[in-house]
């Protein structure tokens, strides 16, 4: 027994092989997309806007195919899901440089979308869920983190093949080697479940144990799916959300930006690098606050924080140094997307119905997906600067302050009427 004990439970493994695999699909090809923005828009004489329509048709593609995904992964071998989803995935992004009119952008951005749900969205949050009983929080912050440190390094690769290469040669040597990493993960390391590997999930014994002592006793607190979509703090929520994705998007302009100012493309990837820090810290950090000082709190201080890398950018750009803290903080706000969304959710209407509540608050992240990316494409395009993007930012970072105010003191009303309970 004593033997058994330290061994190294498989799930670690997959961890490790499943977090390559979601860093290298999530900054080799999503994120990557700004750094191509500017030197396709110069080559082939298209609109920002018009290019980053794609990212919109992105957007469209992932919001209607969400559904099917989760139950193509529950009836279908995760190997074979993942294997296809990553062909299509790279496939489709190094088809981006062949292409010599934007259609081909708008074209293939249709599999692209379909094969990132299972890539970076999906796999992630199913395998930790079944591998890990205990640690799954831990397990989620290892995976966030080792996509901070493939994004620190992968981002300023793409900026320099780039800049020597072409912007061609990189879409399509980005999706070959994307591939060439993904696929033998797949094959030696991921299985859907861990009686697979003939193996419990990790914690399962405890887990087991604790819940018979006490989970009895426990039940979920909250407001109902009916009572809280009606309610002033759920639509508050709602605008949350739209608007921090609105702002997040602003991080596929940031390479055009960059270039805009004066930097030159390998700058630019080293920024987005930068910015992949800022994500890592933040991603670990909104936990650890919020549990000090309440999701109220933290989320306002988190959009008030915002404002510092906006200034910069609006004032001082062309200061290198300042330019890059701005960035790392930015990344800090951008990683809010997916840290504050669930913690306020949980804060404002508790855990009765929480996936009922969170997925139909989580259409503005959706909506403002489709809107935000190529609004931002269009004002470049007609005005030849994102100074009334940054304005727009500041804007709506006060906003969303505002709104969590207002959702905190919905949430009182609910209370009061005794609809919390």
């Amino acid at each position: 027994m004593s033997k058994q004990k330290k061994k190294i439970h498989y799930a670690w493994w997959l961890l490790i092989g499943l977090s390559i695999m979601v860093a290298v699909g999530k900054n080799g090809i999503s994120t990557a997309g700004g750094l191509y923005l500017t030197p396709v828009t110069q080559d082939l004489g298209i609109g920002m806007g018009s290019l980053t329509l794609y990212f919109s048709i992105a957007s469209i593609v992932t919001m209607i195919f969400l559904p099917i995904a989760g139950k193509l992964m529950a009836k279908y071998d995760i190997r074979l899901i993942l294997i296809v989803s990553i062909i299509l995935m790279a496939g489709s992004f190094a088809m981006f440089g062949f292409m010599s009119s934007v259609w081909g952008w708008y074209l293939f951005s249709i599999p692209m979308a379909i094969g990132s749900i299972f890539i970076t969205q999906m796999a992630g949050p199913v395998l930790i869920n079944n591998w890990f009983k205990k640690h799954n929080g831990l397990a989620i912050g290892i995976m966030v983190a080792i996509g901070g440190v493939f994004g620190a390094i992968i981002q300023p690769t793409v900026g320099n093949l780039i800049a020597t290469q072409g912007w061609r040669f990189t879409y399509i040597a980005s999706g070959i080697v994307v591939a060439a990493i993904i696929v033998p993960i797949v094959l030696l390391i991921i299985r859907m479940s861990p009686k697979q590997k003939g193996l419990q999930p990790l914690g399962m014994d405890e887990v087991v144990t604790n819940e018979s002592a006490s989970a009895q006793q426990e039940t979920a607190k909250g407001v109902s799916a009916a009572v809280a979509k009606k309610s002033s703090a759920f639509f508050a929520l709602l605008g949350f959300f739209f608007i921090i994705t609105s702002i997040a998007s602003f991080s596929q302009h940031l390479a055009p930006f960059a270039m805009g100012v004066g930097y030159d493309i390998k700058f630019a990837g080293t920024a987005l690098g930068a910015m992949q820090i800022g994500v890592l810290v933040g991603a670990l950090s909104f936990g650890v606050l919020s549990d000090k000082i309440g999701a109220k709190n933290t989320a306002i201080f988190a959009m008030l924080l915002g404002l510092v890398p906006v200034g910069i950018f609006v004032t001082v750009p062309e200061n290198q140094t300042l330019f890059m803290v701005a960035i790392v903080i930015f990344g800090f706000i951008v990683s809010s997307l997916g840290t504050l969304g669930p913690l306020l959710t949980t804060a404002l209407f508790g855990n009765k119905d929480y996936s009922q509540i969170y997925s139909t608050a989580a259409i503005g992240l959706a909506v403002a997906g489709i809107v935000a990316l190529p609004g931002y494409g269009y004002v470049y395009e007609f005005t030849g600067s994102y100074t009334f993007v940054l304005y727009a930012l500041a804007i709506m970072l006060l906003l969303n302050a505002v709104l969590v105010h207002l959702a905190f003191k919905g949430k009182k009303k609910l209370e009061k009427a005794g609809l919390w309970k």
